[in-house]
């Protein structure tokens, strides 16, 4: 069949992706670490018994078509719903689907649920009897952690297997193979190739959906070969896959943060430019830049806070995309700026402590008094006003409630402003030494 056989337009042919559809897990691309011999979904193909999983990983690398390999594998009932567009009543009716199957024909049944984390607990429990029964076998596909999204009865019932996105290698394969069967009189220079499988960035779906778009672009275009410049004119601007509210999206952020962390600025800029370049909101970055600036750089360096807080006014200002240089410039500098996370681990110490501690008194030396009865009951009485004692210190005093252990929430590291701050803390504890021992 020629490539415009496949594309005319009295013949409508199935999308790409669905023709080619693996019919058996040897024809499967990617995931042979769960699918190689002796891996652990090979193995669950292998048994002869099924059971409910659930397929985790980024969008086109398999989950449905695993699936669907499974009900053949198994010669079960195959019924397919979208968490995006089902409710309860569908799941009830999936439910009497299954049972109609299994009394007429004695067939099994996989309820394969995409999208399954768009389900709310309610939902997730519906069909939990049923699986706990036996009636049918779930296989759940979802871009999110499990762990996160699914209610935990549910988890202790299925198994997970996590997939990951096809490598350029494997992205390649399933080039090759997509041009016999779409574009097999079209050829591709090296660069577009590349480019076309950096476009796809591990999505084997988008990969297929893109060649379909230059199959109709080069027909009408009367092109053969297709080049860089053929892509440029063809395709919408490259995005790499980002999901702005999902697992890809908290571990990238997780990615700047350590990087930032690390003080590796090389890094950090990469993910910072990675996620405006999917598409992330700049605001939002900006405030996880700001509290970088808190949480790993504190009083080393305080310079680090204000500049944050300064590239997110400026970002307010400026907009996009000028605006977004100010964030990198301060990403760059958290990155190496001297590091000190002893305010932040003060701070969680200190929350700690209060939390699990009493309602202690303020002490009476500590208390306000402006009025002449509270003057009458001692508040405020023998306070000590550290202007007044030498050095602006008054040594020995105590701040704490009485009768509270003694603790230290903040100890100061050695790295930028802190040591200096740890020498001056160092001299204030040898005069209330020296104060108590009078």
């Amino acid at each position: 069949m020629s490539t415009a056989d496949l594309f005319a337009p009295n013949q409508p042919a199935a999308p790409l992706a669905e023709r080619l559809r693996p019919r058996h897990i040897d024809e499967v691309i990617g995931q042979s670490h769960l699918l190689g011999e002796g891996k652990p979904l090979r193995l669950a193909f292998q048994s002869g018994k099924l059971h409910s999983m659930i397929l985790w990983g980024p969008p086109g690398v398999g989950k449905t078509t695993l699936a669907r390999l499974m009900a053949s594998a198994f010669d079960a009932e195959f019924v397919p719903l979208s968490a995006v567009l089902s409710g309860v009543k569908d799941i009830r009716d999936a439910i009497a689907q299954a049972e109609q199957t299994l009394q007429q024909n004695g067939r099994h049944t996989i309820l394969f649920v995409d999208e399954v984390h768009r389900f709310n607990k309610s939902q997730q429990d519906a069909f939990l009897p049923f699986v706990e029964q036996g009636l049918v076998t779930f296989i759940g596909a979802t871009t999110e952690n499990p762990s996160f999204e699914l209610n935990n009865a549910l988890l202790s019932r299925a198994q997970v297997y996590v997939l990951q996105s096809l490598s350029e290698a494997e992205m390649g394969l399933l080039f090759e193979r997509a041009l016999q069967a779409a574009l097999p009189d079209v050829t591709f220079d090296a660069a577009a190739r590349e480019r076309v499988i950096g476009y796809a960035d591990g999505d084997a779906r988008r990969l297929l959906n893109v060649l379909e778009q230059l199959q109709t672009a080069a027909c009408a275009a009367k092109v053969n070969n297709i080049d860089a410049k053929f892509l440029d004119a063809t395709l919408a601007q490259k995005m790499r896959r980002f999901d702005k509210g999902g697992e890809a999206f908290y571990d990238q952020i997780s990615a700047l943060h350590k990087s930032v962390r690390g003080s590796n600025p090389d890094a950090a800029l990469y993910w910072l430019v990675r996620m405006l370049d999917g598409g992330a909101d700049p605001r939002y970055l900006a405030r996880r830049i700001v509290r970088m600036a808190w949480e790993d750089i504190g009083l080393a360096d305080p310079r680090a806070i204000q500049l944050c807080n300064e590239a997110a006014a400026t970002y307010e200002r400026l907009g996009s995309p000028e605006g977004e240089l100010a964030l990198a410039q301060a990403v760059l500098y958290l990155a190496v700026a001297a590091k000190s996370n002893a305010g932040y681990v003060a701070y969680n110490a200190a929350r700690a402590f209060v939390s699990q501690d009493g309602s202690r008194e303020v002490p009476l030396h500590l208390r306000n008094a402006p009025t002449k009865l509270m003057k009458q009951l001692d508040y405020g009485k023998d306070y000590r006003y550290a202007h007044d004692e030498a050095g602006g210190y008054a040594a020995g005093e105590n701040y704490f409630p009485d009768g509270m252990p003694s603790v230290s929430f903040y100890e100061p590291t050695e790295r930028g402003l802190e040591a200096k701050i740890a020498e001056k803390l160092a001299h204030l504890r040898e005069l209330d030494a020296k104060a108590k021992n009078k």
